[in-house]
């Protein structure tokens, strides 16, 4: 009797929805235990599938573009060697001469050394966006297609002895099909600003003292391990805000509003060209600075190497978006995150000239200042409420002593 093993997505997916990207094998083909076997890409990393026996890849049941869930067949592996005596499938078999495709390149699994083969490519020069920042098949078709030179339809037709332009002519262009990540960023974005009303507040608020402790203070978190980011800052100012005004930690519902008693704030996290997650740290109203600053750091590493799991990104009751970071001065609007009430938008920190009052007498100073803007959904909160909240996390902020 024939004996299959079958290929399965893992119950513990990295991502809320997840497409078969690309087959590294094709029926028919051998493979062994632990081979690289499919890659598949979900709304916040890609990630690759190992062939869970040695044998012969027998079916493709779901084909590349293919929607998955936790459990489903992905092919089947016909086994050709018996299971051990205790039940374990017997260990993958060495590469062959000549297999490895250069030296380091054990690394790269063999749809990516096969396409390197192919292309002309060295795949340890290409960026890959596979977990961990692996490179995959995909990366490796796209940097060839990268070399490629971009063919026009407008080229120039002859009549006669004279060059004629064809008219109109048209820009050139190229196609870059949607990651599922952009998609479901997308879609989350516009069934934000369809549901929810969306109005923005803006102030200014002065950095200095978050300057002065953090300079006083980054050295010892440092021997700790701990980088003390401006983002642990506005995080506590956050919760002391919604300790101020609970009503901004909420979520509509159509007969009542919900406020949450824990406040569980999210911190968007640039991902490059690839999207945007956003890791969220649970009760931070029970977090000193230093634990804020250890967890956003925890939180923020394993977001940039692709290590973020479901529970990382849920649970979430009020979001910051730090846009300052890339050089911007104000946002707006800011898209909630629904279902959430609100989210804080924080710009570049920079030096400006400001008026203060020394006493009695105006003085100009140069002060570390920001723009803060809140968005709100204007269902559940008004403008009362906004400006409270933002009172007081600027209060917070400019009256920071430890």
């Amino acid at each position: 009797m024939v004996d299959f093993a079958e290929v399965l997505v893992p119950a513990e997916q990295e991502g809320t929805k997840a497409v078969v990207r690309n087959w590294l094998k094709k029926p028919g083909e051998t493979v062994a235990l632990d081979d690289p076997l499919v890659e598949l890409e979900t709304d916040k990393v890609t990630q690759e599938i190992s062939a869970p026996a040695a044998g012969i890849l027998d079916e493709i049941v779901l084909a590349s573009g293919a929607d998955v869930v936790p459990g489903s067949v992905l092919g089947r592996i016909r086994l050709t060697t018996a299971p051990t005596g205790d039940g374990r499938q017997p260990e993958a078999r060495p590469l062959a001469h000549g297999d490895t495709g250069g030296a380091g390149s054990e690394r790269f699994s063999p749809a990516v050394r096969s396409a390197g083969q192919q292309y002309g490519i060295d795949p340890a020069e290409v960026a890959g966006t596979g977990k961990d920042g692996r490179v995959t098949r995909t990366d490796m078709d796209a940097a060839f297609r990268a070399t490629q030179p971009i063919v026009s339809d407008q080229e120039p037709s002859i009549s006669g002895s004279r060059i004629q332009a064809r008219d109109p002519i048209s820009p050139r262009s190229r196609m870059v099909a949607h990651t599922p990540m952009r998609l479901s960023i997308a879609q989350h974005m516009l069934a934000s600003v369809t549901t929810a009303p969306h109005v923005t507040s803006i102030v200014e608020a002065d950095f200095t003292a978050v300057l002065k402790h953090r300079e006083s203070n980054r050295a010892a978190f440092a021997a700790e391990g701990i980088n003390l980011s401006y983002t642990a800052y506005i995080v506590g100012a956050c919760v002391a805000a919604m300790q101020a005004v609970p009503e901004v930690n909420s979520r509509w519902h159509d007969d009542h509003l919900e406020i949450f008693d824990d406040i569980n704030i999210g911190v968007g996290t640039a991902l490059g060209d690839k999207g945007l997650v956003v890791p969220v740290i649970q009760q931070a109203q029970d977090l000193s600075l230093s634990a804020i600053a250890a967890k956003l750091q925890e939180l923020t590493n394993r977001a940039r190497a692709g290590g973020l799991t479901n529970a990382d990104m849920r649970d979430g009751t009020f979001t910051i978006s730090n846009h300052g970071v890339s050089g911007s001065l104000v946002a707006t609007p800011i898209i909630i995150n629904q279902p959430q009430s609100a989210i804080l938008g924080l710009g570049k920190v920079e030096k400006r000239v400001v008026a203060r009052e020394v006493g009695g007498a105006d003085t100009i100073q140069i002060r570390p200042m920001a723009y803060v803007s809140l968005t709100i959904d204007h269902r559940a909160l008004d403008a009362h409420q906004t400006n409270a909240w933002l009172t007081r996390f600027v209060e917070t902020l400019e009256g920071w002593r430890g």
